[in-house]
């Protein structure tokens, strides 16, 4: 379970949110058997996506952010409901990189910098929202940050980071935004600046012991901050065997009918959990047979 809380300055111009979480990347490294690069990969795109499905208003509302930036990695995508709990997938969960300059995990070298972020918000409208921005960094902090300014016109701050042990098990993990509204005054916003270029690292503030609490204020300090609300988030697949019946009937009766002819049993797998689903030839006839629905 991870911990997320929001704060909000005393003239309500800026919101800060961070999040604790390091069990959601603990979760996400055992699931996909990850390597230390792309756990710290994954993990800050999931961290970015809980962020962002938090702010979702609706209880069915939900947020994916994709990231191909043609790097060894391939393709990441994290999906966030409106409570802020995350799952999430990569392509290649296993990649082996020298440490980058600064000597710390290469994330930018894994995901690539060739290529982009898209957020895709399902509003329950008829069409979903879709903002596509090329890649800053590949570093996801950056680039979520970019994707603020340029489609929803918000100056946004995010700061992301995992911490992985040598064994390669998670640390810590955690994150922050920081949002910034319009009528936010000069004053205000030199402040945040100010803050900024004391603030450590997420990872070094949360080893160091800060609680959520204290780094939402601490984002906000000087502005008469107040804690706004707290919610647990938690990695979570919402998969089942009726959805996965339906991926099983969007193949059509062509392709159901040769997997029926071979006479085995077929077993799915979750992309986003590892769960598997297995289907008799006696389930899938029963499937193909099925009335469509209208």
């Amino acid at each position: 379970m991870g911990i997320l809380k929001r704060a909000i300055a005393k003239d309500a111009s800026v919101v800060a949110t961070a999040v604790d979480a390091t069990d959601i990347v603990a979760e996400i490294e055992k699931i996909h058997q990850t390597s230390a690069v792309v756990t710290a990969a994954l993990g800050r795109l999931s961290i970015a996506a809980s962020m962002m499905g938090y702010d979702l208003k609706n209880e069915n509302d939900t947020v994916t952010l994709r990231v191909k930036g043609g790097g060894p990695a391939g393709m990441l995508v994290a999906v966030a409901d409106s409570r802020g709990n995350v799952k999430a997938d990569v392509d290649q969960p296993v990649v082996e990189l020298p440490l980058n300059a600064k000597g710390k995990l290469d994330v930018g070298g894994a995901v690539g910098t060739d290529g982009t972020l898209s957020v895709v918000k399902d509003l329950g409208l008829k069409e979903p929202y879709v903002g596509i921005v090329p890649l800053v960094s590949g570093e996801i902090a950056e680039d979520v940050a970019q994707y603020f300014a340029t489609s929803e016109q918000t100056p946004t701050v995010c700061g992301l980071g995992v911490l992985v042990n040598p064994d390669l098990t998670v640390n810590v993990a955690g994150g922050f935004l920081i949002e910034v509204l319009p009528f936010a005054s000069d004053a205000c916003i030199d402040t945040i600046e100010k803050n900024l270029k004391t603030l450590p690292p997420v990872t070094t503030m949360m080893t160091q012991g800060m609680t959520t609490d204290q780094i939402a204020l601490r984002l906000l300090d000087g502005l008469e901050p107040n804690l706004l609300d707290d919610g647990e988030v938690h990695y979570q697949c919402d998969c089942n065997r009726e959805r996965t019946e339906r991926v099983l009937k969007a193949l059509g009766n062509q392709e159901l009918t040769q997997l029926i002819a071979e006479g085995e049993p077929v077993e799915v797998n979750c992309h986003f959990c590892g769960k598997k689903y297995t289907f008799t030839p006696e389930e899938l006839q029963q499937l193909r047979d099925e009335e469509p629905e209208e």
